[in-house]
């Protein structure tokens, strides 16, 4: 749906954006994760046409996209950081507002507004805009972007200033668009990458030093695995038929190695009666896996 090659962007003698290259398939929810400043707003931007990219195509459903023309965004939904409104309006006003301006009949957008505002749980709100929370306002913005019927939808830090009920309902609706559109959202929350997303790209002072499905990123993760016992004779048994864990209390022992040795493990305890409470492997989180990466490219 959305095809970055070779990207790049200066302001002046800075480069914000660098040589960056990222594949956003059909029907996928894409975390965009980077620090603030490390240049998503940018590369936002210049996908939508409102910058001019320095070096690079970038392509969206086939199509290039060229700066200062807007033939590509009638494919595209689009979620500022800081959505602004008309505060004297109602949300169903609003969105009716959106449709006159795109050239759609009054018939099909009221169809479309009350469509979507049921989508986003506003269909019972009938106070002003300017009294909304920003919660309320973050999912008017989406029902706004979705109004065109977008193939892509594009949400700059849809989370960042909400507290974790909004941030959770904001979740929760992205979440429920998968199959009607590819959802590109920039974060710098790692743990809502997490909870919804099926692929990421981390971005880095402006380089992109990791992409991939999600699935990828977990497996990469696995950083060992913690055995714990019912009694500690077993725990004590068992650390002598696999020598190498470190022993947390009398019933808990926690491993350092991978799949591998979780295997292993697995096979002893198999093998002997032994009094098992859990056996569970331990992953490093996106966050940590984020941080390692920016320390490995640093050095």
């Amino acid at each position: 749906m959305l095809e970055l090659s070779h990207v790049s962007k200066r302001f002046g003698a800075r480069t914000v954006v660098d040589d960056v290259s990222l594949f956003v398939p059909d029907d996928t929810i894409f975390g965009f994760v980077g620090e603030n400043g490390a240049g998503k707003t940018t590369t936002m931007k210049m996908v939508l046409g409102l910058l001019r990219a320095d070096s690079g195509e970038i392509r969206v459903d086939g199509t290039p996209v060229c700066f200062g023309k807007s033939h590509t965004n009638r494919l595209v939904g689009y979620l500022p950081d800081v959505p602004e409104f008309y505060g004297f309006l109602t949300p169903e006003e609003y969105l009716l507002l959106c449709g006159e301006i795109s050239g759609v009949s009054n018939k099909e957008g009221k169809r479309r507004a009350e469509e979507l505002l049921e989508l986003v749980g506003l269909s019972q709100t009938k106070q002003r805009i300017h009294g909304f929370s920003r919660g309320m306002k973050q999912r008017l913005g989406i029902a706004q972007a979705l109004f065109g019927n977008p193939r892509l939808l594009i949400c700059d830090e849809p989370t960042s200033a909400l507290d974790p009920a909004g941030r959770r309902e904001i979740l929760e609706l992205l979440h429920s668009l998968k199959g009607r559109t590819a959802v590109l959202f920039s974060t710098h929350i790692l743990s809502d990458v997490e909870r919804i997303c099926d692929e990421c790209a981390m971005l880095h002072a402006g380089r992109l030093i990791k992409q991939g499905p999600l699935s990828e990123f977990r497996e990469s993760g696995a950083k060992g695995f913690v055995v714990e016992f019912l009694g500690a004779e077993d725990a004590g048994e068992f650390a002598e038929l696999l020598p190498g864990g470190i022993r947390r209390d009398a019933l808990t022992l926690e491993y350092t190695q991978g799949r591998e040795g979780m295997q292993k493990a697995v096979e002893l305890l198999a093998g002997k009666p032994f009094a098992l409470r859990r056996i569970e492997q331990k992953e490093r989180t996106l966050e940590e896996m984020f941080f390692g990466l920016v320390e490995a490219e640093e050095k």
